[in-house]
């Protein structure tokens, strides 16, 4: 197990004695399975100071509505509530217009779907399981404009703090029954490398579930050209560096991504590209592979951006674990490639190319995959969220309701 320990000198709901003694241990599941790492859902163990939360956009609990959409298809044993949370942990955020929509804006996804969903209660003590709604992935760098989450520990501490004050629910089960969203590169133990993969880590032995990086569903719709001819054998654009250095001595992904660049990229069936592209997504939509090399971490949105433009992802990340696997045929909609065998794709794509590539194609062009990976608002079966809750339903022995129940009617009778 990873121990955080710090101090929040400017957290303005912790008491002095509080912010002498706040740490946090982060456990936490971290997977990959064939090239990326995904954000991953926790639920939190029975220490109490174990926290992990991703703030987004909160709504006060009593404007919430059903979906109609969800009647039908959301658990109807499975309740949730939701934490309203001062603006300074999620709606605050979004003042920046990127919060809602980067790759990291799950945590806002997720905590707008539930909001309108149907198994959202508003009395917490019919709840089975509590979400606390914490954005930490909205503060970007002005530097790379891309997320940095420094204040994420304070930040995560305060919320803790303050529905620990406010309510009875996180101290009587020390936190076990407490959801929290990690969509950044570190997860849990805010820690790179070690989550969204198969192989052994303390960082991974919290409860939780994986789930994908944020797509914006209509930026999908609008780059689907249906009909058109997939003129692109083999795509990739992204981060390449020819030699790698960086400040800790590693090669960037491992030099996956070099290999690849150095020989393949005046290869005349691969369209590699180095520079960032507004329009990648239509390239991805002109293709037949895209590759899905690891970069820090196994995962990647190019996996989701592959699977929902028809692409077939050839994910290059040893060990990575993929999220819903019985809602997405990763198996028949993707290839696997090890890392040590990159100097062999093009031999590797151009013989599934002459075998099984029309299978694949069909496999991937079933819509439940397309859906598994997307989140819409208000949930739509099947959707990202909607398989985040369908889990969760079936983890109802970590709630301290559920598991007082089977007491309450034995002493009733």
């Amino acid at each position: 197990m990873v121990e955080i320990s710090r101090t929040s000198k400017k957290n303005p709901f912790l008491t002095t004695n509080q912010r002498k003694n706040t740490t946090f241990y982060f456990k936490f599941f971290l997977s990959a399975s064939l090239s990326f790492y995904f954000f991953t859902f926790f639920l939190l163990t029975h220490n109490p100071n174990l926290g992990l939360i991703h703030h987004h956009h909160y709504v006060s609990n009593s404007n919430a509505f059903a979906s109609k959409a969800l009647v039908q298809s959301e658990p109807n044993d499975f309740k949730l509530f939701v934490y309203d949370l001062p603006p300074e942990f999620n709606a605050d955020w979004l003042s920046d217009g990127r919060c809602g929509g980067h790759l990291f804006a799950s945590e806002v996804a997720i905590h707008r779907a539930l909001l309108t969903s149907r198994v959202r209660c508003m009395d917490p003590y019919e709840a089975d399981f509590f979400f606390v709604p914490v954005y930490v992935s909205c503060n970007f760098s002005s530097i790379n404009g891309l997320p940095a989450i420094a204040h994420a520990r304070p930040l995560l501490a305060s919320a803790v703090a303050a529905i620990s004050r406010e309510f009875p629910f996180w101290n009587r089960s020390g936190g076990a029954d407490h959801i929290f969203v990690a969509s950044h590169d570190y997860g849990a133990c805010f820690h790179a490398m070690t989550f969204g993969v198969k192989y052994k880590h303390p960082c991974q032995d919290v409860e939780n579930i994986l789930i994908p990086p944020y797509i914006p569903p209509e930026s999908v719709e609008e780059s689907v050209v249906h009909g058109r001819r997939r003129d692109i054998f083999a795509f990739f654009r992204g981060k390449m560096e020819v030699n790698p250095k960086n400040f800790g001595g590693r090669f960037y992904g491992k030099r996956v991504r070099t290999l690849i660049w150095k020989k393949f990229h005046r290869h005349r069936r691969f369209y590699i590209k180095r520079q960032r592209f507004a329009g990648y997504r239509s390239e991805i939509s002109r293709s037949v592979f895209c590759l899905c090399p690891l970069g820090w971490a196994p995962w990647s949105p190019r996996l989701v951006e592959s699977v929902a433009l028809g692409c077939v992802p050839v994910i290059i990340a040893d060990g990575i674990r993929l999220p819903f696997p019985d809602a997405v045929d990763w198996p028949g909609i993707s290839l696997t490639v090890a890392e040590r065998d990159v100097g062999k794709l093009g031999r590797i794509l151009e013989r599934v190319a002459s075998t099984n590539l029309s299978t694949i194609q069909n496999n991937l062009w079933n819509p439940k995959n397309r859906q598994a990976l997307l989140f819409h608002n208000p949930i739509q079966p099947h959707d990202a969220t909607w398989q985040v809750i369908r889990t969760l339903a079936k983890k109802l022995d970590s709630s301290f309701r559920s598991s007082r129940l089977p007491n309450q009617l034995k002493n009733d009778t």
